[in-house]
């Protein structure tokens, strides 16, 4: 099975930045760097967001309308590592941050929450003057 850790979250200031970390172990049979991999949120009182996604190569990404712009999925399959770097953070962008891996570039199977892939235990991260 896979294990993801996601780190990085944190509190920071409106329009401050923050870089997100997820790291991947193990096998499902194929390993981390082979999944699709998402990042999703669930603010305070909400549902849950999908954020971006990245392939397993790194060179197809996408994110949802409300953070281009702002926010860049990366992955470093030498090190089992994707990235969500945030700028020009809002309060807004205040949630539980989780990483997903996925054996398909659908996004569908987002959905219901932990149905589906791997996820991480998730990240706080917390934007506030």
């Amino acid at each position: 099975r896979l294990v993801l850790v996601e780190s990085g979250g944190g509190l920071v200031q409106p329009g401050g930045s923050l870089r997100l970390s997820c790291a991947g172990s193990g096998y499902d049979p194929l390993p981390f760097s082979s999944y699709w991999v998402y990042w999703v949120r669930q603010a305070p009182g909400k549902g849950l967001e999908w954020v971006s996604t990245i392939n397993s190569g790194g060179g197809t990404t996408n994110y949802a309308d409300s953070v281009k712009g702002r926010l860049t999925i990366s992955r470093d399959n030498a090190k089992n590592t994707v990235y969500l770097q945030m700028n020009s953070l809002t309060r807004e962008n205040t949630a539980v941050y989780y990483c997903v891996a996925l054996e398909t570039g659908d996004s569908s199977f987002l959905f219901p929450f932990k149905a589906y892939g791997y996820w991480g235990q998730g990240t706080q991260v917390n934007v506030s003057s």
